[in-house]
C-alpha cells in the first residue's frame, strides 16, 4: 500500500465516522414521533423542520454513498472506471434560508454541519480524480522517456 493510498484510506474512515454520527444527530433531531398534533402556530415550523430533514439526511446518505464506494474502490471491490462511472457525489442542494429561520438554533447548526461535510467531501470528489490523472500522465510520460531512450538501441541491435 502506498503512502498516497494509506493516507486517503485514513481521511475516508475519519470522514465516514463523521458522517455516521452526524446521521444519527440528524434522525434525532428529524424524528418528529414524540409531537403532539399540529397546532397551527407550529405548523409552518413542522413543514419546515420536514423540508429541511428530508434534505440534510438525503445530503448524508450521499455523502456516505461516496465513502462507501471509495471504501469498496480501496479495497479492490471497485474498479477505477465503475468509481468513475457510480461514485460521484451528487450536488449540493443548500438548505432554504426561509426555512432555516423557523428551526431550532441546534437544528440549523446540525443542517450547517452537514452541509460544510458535503463541501469537504465534494472538494474531495473534485480534486481525487484531477489527481489520479495527474499521476497516470506522469506515468506515460515516464514510459515515452523509458521508449525513447531505449528505441535507438532497438533498432541498432
Amino acid at each position: 500500500m502506498t503512502a498516497t493510498t494509506a493516507a486517503r484510506r485514513t481521511i475516508i474512515e475519519d470522514l465516514y465516522s463523521e458522517a455516521l454520527v452526524l446521521a444519527d444527530e440528524a434522525r434525532n433531531a428529524f424524528d418528529m414521533r414524540g409531537e403532539m398534533a399540529p397546532d397551527s402556530a407550529r405548523n409552518e415550523a413542522r413543514i419546515a423542520l420536514s423540508i429541511e430533514g428530508l434534505r440534510t439526511t438525503t445530503r448524508l446518505m450521499h455523502i456516505l454513498a461516496w465513502l462507501l464506494n471509495q471504501r469498496a474502490f480501496l479495497s479492490g471491490e471497485l474498479n477505477e472506471n465503475q468509481l468513475r462511472r457510480h461514485g460521484r457525489l451528487p450536488a449540493e442542494r443548500p438548505s432554504m434560508p426561509g426555512m432555516m429561520a423557523k428551526l431550532l438554533p441546534e437544528t440549523r447548526n446540525l443542517v450547517r454541519e452537514s452541509e460544510r461535510l458535503h463541501a469537504r467531501v465534494a472538494r474531495l470528489d473534485r480534486e481525487w480524480p484531477q489527481a489520479q490523472a495527474a499521476r497516470q500522465n506522469e506515468v506515460d510520460a515516464m514510459r515515452c522517456r523509458i521508449t525513447e531512450a531505449f528505441a535507438p538501441q532497438l533498432l541498432a541491435g
